[in-house]
């Protein structure tokens, strides 16, 4: 490798899960702070769960809520 391109890398950066250390892993930054990992998301676990954390689907219902397609008439 060249000498000074490369960003540090840390062998033993932690990966938080809603404050709770979940597992240790090798990245440029020393911690990492995630929304959904693999011990949480339904794809794994076999649970069915709702993941929605960006909002994305109250906006949805928002914008397409009331009078929104009784507007539209097709030719």
């Amino acid at each position: 490798m060249k000498d000074k391109i490369h960003p540090k890398f840390y062998p033993d950066a932690k990966v938080f899960f809603r404050g709770e250390h979940v597992l240790t892993v090798g990245a440029t930054v020393p911690e990492l702070h995630v929304e959904i990992w693999s011990g949480s998301h339904p794809f794994y676990t076999g649970q069915k769960s709702f993941v929605d954390t960006a909002g994305r689907v109250e906006k949805f219902q928002r914008k397409f809520a009331g009078e929104y397609f009784k507007g539209k008439k097709k030719k």
